[in-house]
């Protein structure tokens, strides 16, 4: 039963456990209530430009700025998915399509921006989750999960299996925490540059679990040890029954009839099978824990030219190896469940990232913004080089406008669409993204000179992707997605 082997492998790599909600495969670009509420902040001048564009935050005023941001986002995961084993299974009445939702709740993603601006210098630091952010929860597992008990199910139809049952579940939990700091400084009052380091602390636990495993006979369910202890009895009594009419033959001095010799392997062959599939008759009861520390540079520039701004910053690979406190302890014939084995460093870096940015002020108070972010994610090295599985790195285009009502109140407004190039070989029920559109709005208000709040709300709409290219004919899934998040923060200048 090496399908189970390779389930429990592709259950610890789920990057699907993870809420980011926006930016790259791995990347959150969400590091602040400004973002939310407009997107578009790669030109922007703001306190924020702390991780959007940090070269741009030495062209504002003197002084020391501190914002604090908090964000709840609540995403699920929708897989459908389709296998004709599926109409075994007890809880399914007899439909071979079966829905399987995820929950991804993260009540609390802070971030924290600061920087001291003096004369021609800015000393900044962030601190923001830029990777992952919370967990995922699937209540009754996945299709992959189901698929494998459903394909033993009917791999024992000879044997009086009529269906299954089962409990499936699966949890995941991951935080990449950024620590960012880096200096900016103006070559003249309308051109910075920016240089800085950024250290990535990476978490994540994994769980995943097959429980209750049953099999329908014609007595009833009953359960998958008791089914094989009594299928294997039955073999055994098969076995003797042909051994001893062949022995007779022997005796007599006759030839073994040909079918008497192939009977006696297929029930040979029936009985190693029974045999492989005894350790899994309790079910599987998984967890696998991991952490790591990178570190990668990052730059940027800024350019201001009478009502307009250009900005760009680039942001460099940051190289993760995960090292893994895990339950599974020992080689397996399989090379993907080594993945999983106790203290073993699995590659999973952060990918490059361009952004560039325009701003346009039209008037005093109304500004229109553009952003174009790129993803480098062919190259970066990620477990099994599954990288190469991509068409090619993420494209984000993002815009914008703000808009001061007043000399307290601002309002704001964007959107940002993002294209991932996938292939059906890159996507499965345990790791996926979608292609999507979000949008956001939110305002500031200025409640004195030193204080500024902010709110805002920010939605992402999801394509579906359709998988049909399953070697098993009649399997396929859909994948799709939802995201919301609601923000507050402040700003505070000293």
């Amino acid at each position: 039963m090496k399908k189970i082997n390779v389930l429990l492998a592709g259950v610890m790599l789920t990057a699907a456990t993870t809420t980011a909600t926006a930016g790259g495969i791995l990347t959150n670009t969400n590091q602040s209530i400004d973002f939310l509420r407009n997107p578009a902040r790669d030109a922007a001048i703001g306190l924020d430009g702390v991780y959007s564009n940090p070269a741009g935050v030495a062209l504002m005023p003197e002084g020391f700025y501190l914002g604090i941001n908090w964000q709840y986002a609540h995403q699920t995961r929708t897989i459908e998915s389709t296998n004709p084993v599926f109409a075994l299974g007890k809880k399914n009445d007899g439909l071979g399509t079966k829905t399987f939702e995820g929950i991804a709740d993260a009540p609390f993603i802070p971030s924290i921006q600061a920087a001291y601006n003096k004369g021609n210098w800015s000393v900044q630091f962030n601190f923001s989750v830029p990777g992952g952010g919370g967990s995922c929860e699937f209540a009754d597992g996945l299709g992959s999960f189901e698929s494998v008990v459903g394909s033993i199910a009917s791999q024992l139809k000879p044997l009086g299996a009529t269906g299954y049952d089962m409990d499936g579940y699966m949890q995941g939990r991951q935080y990449y925490f950024g620590f960012q700091l880096g200096t900016a400084y103006k070559i003249t009052k309308d051109f910075s540059v920016y240089g800085g380091l950024r250290v990535l602390y990476g978490t994540a636990t994994y769980k995943a679990k097959i429980s209750n495993i049953m099999v329908n006979t014609a007595g009833g369910y009953v359960d998958f040890g008791s089914f094989l202890q009594g299928a294997a009895t039955t073999v055994d009594a098969g076995i003797s029954q042909v051994n001893a009419g062949i022995a007779q033959y022997q005796a007599a001095g006759v030839d073994v009839p040909a079918e008497l010799t192939t009977k006696l392997a297929q029930l040979e062959g029936t009985k190693e099978s029974l045999n492989s599939l005894q350790k899994y008759s309790e079910g599987v009861n998984l967890l696998c824990n991991q952490s790591s520390v990178g570190v990668a540079p990052v730059i940027g520039i800024d350019w201001r030219i009478g009502n307009f701004n250009f900005a760009a910053k680039y942001e460099a690979k940051t190289e993760i190896h995960m090292k893994n406190e895990s339950t599974v302890n020992k080689a397996s014939e399989i090379p993907a469940v080594n993945k999983f084995r106790d203290a073993e460093k699995i590659d999973e870096d952060m990918p490059a990232q361009l952004a560039l940015g325009a701003m346009w002020s039209m008037s005093d108070n109304f500004r229109l913004n553009l952003g174009y972010h790129h993803y480098y994610d062919k190259s970066v090295k990620w477990y099994n080089n599954t990288q190469d599985l991509l068409g090619g790195g993420t494209n984000e285009y993002l815009a914008g406008a703000e808009w001061d009502l007043s000399d307290k109140f601002t309002i704001s407004g964007g959107g940002q669409l993002t294209r991932y190039q996938l292939t059906d070989k890159y996507m499965n029920d345990m790791s996926f993204v979608v292609n999507s559109y979000s949008l956001g709005c939110g305002f500031n208000y200025k409640a004195s000179d030193k204080v500024t709040l902010k709110a805002a709300y920010f939605q992402t709409n999801y394509d579906h992707y359709k998988r049909n290219d399953y070697p098993q004919a009649g399997v396929s899934d859909d994948f799709t997605r939802t995201n919301r998040v609601l923000g507050i923060g402040c700003e505070l200048k000293f």
